[in-house]
């Protein structure tokens, strides 16, 4: 295999804010820091924000890099490249461009610049900032978007499958299962749904076992956990994961009204409260505007959070209705499973630095966090736990993350090969007909 040219990447503040890891992952080509960069950088790393961190993590990194040498000399890294900070005053003329020499990322363009006249290898700035590129693009410089953690959301996996079959294969599938097909591989808890080849009409739903090599029928639910029944194929799916505890971690993708969260709190009360598999449904969802907006609002903690947590309140009133309506037992209001210890709706920020077993976690608006932070979660669940995510890849309050980088699209794409995950992207909207017009229309 022929290596690839080698080339300069002069990385931005947000790439590193992003992921402190970055700087390790270019192999052989060298990565430049711009000293303003470590200026911007020191600036975030008091915020008690998942950016605050990442900016000691990196600060950290880079201390650790100076044992073996002077960094503005430039340091060689694992990969082969090497890592400089450049300290030099670059006197590439801006004035052309009109920008101010004064502006962070103008000094980044002009280290970037200066790059590119003075050495033989291919420049590259590297910068989540979209205007930033546009920029770099005006002035002849080469610019790209920090692609490592990214998902394209055109391939995603989706979780389920298709196949027609002759005939036989569907009587097949509830005698034993249907073999696993090597021109049409599945990846471990994959659904597929066969199609009858003489009569599209006729179809079964199943689910791929890894360890048996085979697609399984779907279980039979005597009842609807706490009386919310799949409305659709994709909700369906979405049960036989939630119910099943040897998957121990679920992401659900999907637009909103599809059921993605109503779905994962019913299989969660239905294996606390009724089969009692996990001691608590613990429920989360990220506060985006806890720094900035928190403060403002009355009350204490509790009744400051409540206007954040209020649409899983919203889909836990629904589910505890619709199960007083099943008369399986005596109506619990949310307020009794939350005294009984049943139930714990909490806010993202305090799960972290806990140890959870057994219980079931679901982490609703999931789309929000980045991959650090996903892993932070996961690392957090302790024996016994199963954790959920869900949330929608289109609707992103975070500005550090879009539809191809968050940490619930990164985490269903790379899980999709483990016996222990199952994924499922639910497409029909069923809140309401005019949700799902809104949904799709505007």
């Amino acid at each position: 295999m022929v290596a690839s040219p080698k080339k300069v990447f002069v990385l931005d503040t947000n790439v590193l804010l992003h992921d402190p890891q970055a700087i390790f992952h270019f192999q052989e080509h060298d990565v430049v820091l711009p000293i303003v960069v470590i200026e911007e950088i020191d600036s975030f790393k008091k915020d008690q924000t998942e950016i605050g961190r990442n900016a000691r993590s990196l600060s950290r990194g880079l201390d650790r890099l100076r044992v073996k040498g002077n960094l503005s000399d430039g340091v060689t890294m694992d990969g082969g490249g090497t890592l400089k900070v450049d300290v030099a005053p670059h006197q590439a003329d801006l004035g052309f461009y009109a920008l101010d020499k004064h502006k962070a990322d103008n000094q980044i363009l002009a280290c970037a610049k200066e790059l590119m006249n003075a050495r033989k290898e291919k420049v590259v700035l590297v910068t989540k900032d979209t205007n930033l590129r546009i920029k770099a693009d005006a002035m002849g410089l080469l610019a790209e978007d920090y692609t490592t953690d990214r998902v394209e959301m055109d391939g995603l996996y989706t979780g389920t499958a298709t196949w027609e079959v002759d005939p036989v294969a569907l009587d097949l599938l509830y005698q034993g299962g249907v073999p696993q097909d090597d021109l049409r591989p599945l990846h471990p808890n994959q659904f597929v749904t066969l199609v009858d080849q003489a009569n599209e009409n006729h179809t079964a739903l199943g689910r791929f076992h890894g360890p048996e090599g085979r697609v399984m029928p779907l279980r039979r639910m005597e009842l609807p956990p706490w009386g919310i029944k799949a409305r659709n194929r994709e909700q369906q799916f979405a049960l036989e994961l939630l119910l099943d505890d040897s998957v121990q971690v679920v992401t659900l993708l999907g637009k909103a009204g599809t059921g993605k969260t109503l779905l994962a709190i019913a299989a969660g009360l239905q294996q606390v409260v009724d089969d009692e598999r996990y001691n608590k449904l613990l429920v989360s969802r990220p506060v985006m505007p806890m720094g900035r907006d928190l403060g403002f609002l009355p009350g204490d903690v509790g009744e400051k959070l409540r206007p954040y947590m209020q649409p899983i309140y919203d889909n836990l009133d629904f589910i505890v209705g619709a199960n007083t309506e099943m008369r399986r037992r005596s109506s619990m209001t949310v307020a009794q499973l939350e005294e009984g210890g049943y139930l714990s709706v909490e806010p993202l920020t305090y799960i972290r630095g806990r140890s959870i077993p057994n219980q079931y976690i679901i982490v609703d608006e999931a789309q929000n966090l980045t991959p650090h932070e996903v892993k932070t979660i996961l690392t957090r669940a302790g024996d016994g736990a199963k954790v959920v995510l869900t949330g929608d890849p289109y609707q992103i309050d975070n500005p550090y993350v879009d539809a191809s980088t968050n940490g619930l699209s990164y985490l269903a794409e790379h899980f999709k090969h483990l016996e222990l995950s199952g994924h499922v992207t639910l497409m029909k909207g069923e809140r309401s007909a005019l949700a799902e017009l809104a949904s799709n229309l505007l």
